[in-house]
């Protein structure tokens, strides 16, 4: 049982050992560990998860190490042992947590958990109904199955690099690792399913995804287009390959995004921009012939957009129900009334930080509680609870603590 019972939250009572790294596996146990599960990161000692150093920037401590951004964003709600996994004592330590354990998730390459004694069929012989997760680059199996993989690698393996950047200019990565958060949602998401499936039944399994089968699954209507009318993809911009006007567009000042993906926006932004004609115009009649005539309005409307500036064409387009809205910087995002009243930021005491902001989980239910369940825990500082979670989880005293620590296994 998590050492902090919340019992109105719906994973509340679960255990999940993470051996996870970078993103796509602690986003997932993040989300997890939200949902009340209790979420016992195994890390290196002395060296901990990859993200603990990636910055600048970095948090600056009032004791210890600063912390860097990175780490803290995909952290919350867990709890830090370090075990070293070389040698005997170690995997031990893991298949004891394991079995005690509702989940296991883990992003090493394939072979690895095995060469460590800590694969599938050792870990789920000890413990029948596990949930085993193998987050990977490419999957268990396959010609690529050996192969290391980042997010940005993937975004080009898997075609978004292809479709994203400026129409005629080079291929671009995402502003953000989105493979990998995405990945981390599915993984959540299969993991949850999972344990419904174990409770209906008793039985646990193997759950393989792969940073590639994501992203390829995230190309949602593009890879349709190619699949179903054998069209290939193309960069767009900001623009859409089969809806316009559906972009961002410069104002006087700043720029905002239009969509008008319908024939009711359609003629709702026609008079928002004072432009009638279009409407009774067969080449813009419709969203089609908008489409195939697009290098003929995307110009029109562009050059009426820059006589204005964003607010006053803003203020016109809510009222007239076009979606619309600026392209925001992170201070004007986190200054937004929108998201202050949806309470998409955090706090959470830390215990060399300070009160540390983070963003909110997005999740909401009058059923599991009113506000977004984010902030049980702070982002753990490395090995923070390994003395913790050994003596309440696995009933070691304090001499036998000690005696892992001066053999290094912790």
């Amino acid at each position: 049982m998590p050492s902090t019972p919340t019992p109105e939250l719906p994973l509340s009572g679960y255990r999940v050992l993470d051996l996870s790294r970078i993103l796509a596996g602690p986003y997932c146990t993040m989300m997890l560990g939200d949902q009340g599960a209790d979420v016992i990161k195994v890390e290196r000692p002395g060296v901990g998860d990859d993200t603990r150093r990636w910055g600048p920037p970095f948090v600056e401590a009032s004791a210890g190490e600063a912390i860097s951004s990175y780490y803290l964003c995909c952290n919350r709600n867990k709890r830090s042992v370090t075990i070293d996994l070389k040698g005997d004592a170690g995997p031990r330590l893991v298949r004891e947590l394991a079995a005690q354990s509702d989940v296991v998730v883990h992003n090493f390459m394939p072979g690895q958990m095995e060469a460590f004694g800590l694969g599938y069929e050792a870990l789920s012989a000890q413990r029948p109904g596990l949930v085993f997760a193998a987050i990977s680059a490419y999957g268990q199996d396959g010609p690529y199955a050996d192969r290391p993989g980042y997010d940005m690698v993937l975004a080009a393996v898997g075609g978004m690099m292809h479709i994203t950047g400026e129409q005629g200019g080079p291929p671009t990565k995402p502003g953000v690792a989105l493979t990998d958060v995405l990945t981390g949602v599915h993984a959540a998401a299969a993991i949850t399913a999972a344990l419904l499936y174990r409770e209906r039944t008793g039985l646990g399994q193997q759950l393989d995804l792969s940073l590639l089968d994501v992203e390829v699954a995230s190309l949602a209507n593009v890879a349709s287009s190619y699949l179903t009318a054998g069209r290939e993809a193309t960069r767009w911009g900001t623009g859409h390959a089969s809806i316009v006007p559906y972009q961002v567009f410069a104002t006087s000042d700043r720029p905002i995004a239009v969509a008008a993906a319908n024939e009711r926006m359609w003629a709702d932004l026609c008079a928002v921009l004072e432009q009638p004609d279009w409407i009774a115009d067969a080449r813009f009649a419709t969203n089609a012939a908008r489409v195939e005539h697009r290098r003929v309005l995307l110009p029109r409307i562009a050059a009426v957009l820059l006589t204005r500036g964003s607010d006053e064409w803003l203020a016109r387009l809510v009222a007239a129900k076009v979606p619309s809205g600026p392209v925001n910087d992170m201070a004007h995002l986190f200054a937004d009334p929108q998201v202050a009243h949806r309470g998409m930021v955090t706090t959470v005491d830390h215990p060399t930080l300070g009160e540390l902001k983070l963003v909110a989980s997005p999740v909401r239910s009058d059923v599991a509680q009113p506000d977004p369940p984010s902030s049980r825990r702070h982002p753990p500082l490395l090995g923070e609870h390994t003395d913790e979670v050994l003596a309440e989880v696995l009933g070691y005293d304090a001499a036998g603590i000690a005696r892992l620590r001066a053999a290094s296994a912790i």
